[in-house]
């Protein structure tokens, strides 16, 4: 069990979340749901109030809070991907549903939640002095990260 678990605000969409979350990535989980047991001023008895769950073995919660603040780039999720197909399945799954594109490599899923959509190979392109500078290059002009179009840039 992690010491430190990651909490997520949401407005009435915590199960939603935490159930799309976990079907898309491999070892993960819902822990738990904890509902209202009783009627409150912000709801009803049985109202989810939290979702713990596991993703790719790691702790994180959502909060269902209502109204309030919303997500912003400051905190992102990243997803280590072992190649196109993987970042692709990510990317189109993230994108569903009303998320939105950003640069390089990131975006933001329905729920406003920042994502980070790596292929590996950008990671070892970046930490290679000799390709880091061509990799990043390359990078700067993606939106969703291209492998193939990586080991043209390396290549040039």
């Amino acid at each position: 069990m992690d010491k430190v678990t990651t909490w997520l605000w949401c407005n009435g969409t915590a199960e939603e979340q935490a159930r799309f979350y976990t079907a898309l990535i491999p070892d993960s989980a819902i822990d738990r749901i904890m509902r209202a047991p009783l009627d409150y001023p912000g709801g009803t008895a049985g109202k989810v109030l939290t979702v713990e769950f596991t993703l790719a073995g790691r702790r994180f919660a959502l909060l269902d809070g209502g109204p309030g603040p919303t997500h912003s780039e400051a905190m992102s999720l990243s997803v280590d991907c072992a190649d196109q197909a993987e970042v692709d399945l990510y990317w189109d799954a993230f994108l569903a549903g009303g998320g939105a594109a950003m640069q390089c490599g990131w975006l933001k899923d329905r729920w406003g939640v920042a994502w980070q959509i790596v292929p590996r190979r950008l990671t070892e392109l970046m930490n290679d002095p000799r390709h880091a500078a061509k990799a990043m290059g390359a990078m700067m002009e993606m939106v969703r990260i291209d492998v193939a179009a990586l080991e043209r840039a390396i290549a040039s």
